[in-house]
């Protein structure tokens, strides 16, 4: 068994084509990611990649729709997120595939 600790990984990411990882893949990437309340983010999109999302804790307005805990939601390519958090979240994502530098802010 290997054991190893979230806070290691770079805001949470820890399966990708990225160091640090316990899986270097260029496959897809996975992340358990954790915002706060009221915490910006600049509008961006991904050219290439979709992303796979479970928001577990908190409420967060992306792509001008309304999440609460326990949604499920996906972010195409070329679809912008422009995320708000009404509430500290904690969010899973699974991004496919793993694209370096395929984060375009707008």
């Amino acid at each position: 068994m290997i054991i190893s600790k979230l806070e290691n990984y770079t805001r949470g990411w820890f399966i990708g084509d990225f160091f640090p990882s316990i899986l270097r893949t260029k496959d897809f990437e996975v992340g358990i990611l954790k915002h706060k309340k009221g915490e910006k983010w600049a509008a961006h999109y991904h050219s290439i990649a979709t992303e796979y999302n479970v928001l577990l804790e908190g409420s967060m307005y992306v792509c001008n729709v309304e999440l609460k805990a326990g949604d499920v939601f996906i972010i195409e390519p070329n679809e912008v997120a422009d995320p708000v958090f009404h509430e500290d979240c904690t969010i899973v994502c699974v991004k496919i595939p793993s694209a370096i530098g395929d984060k375009h802010l707008v």
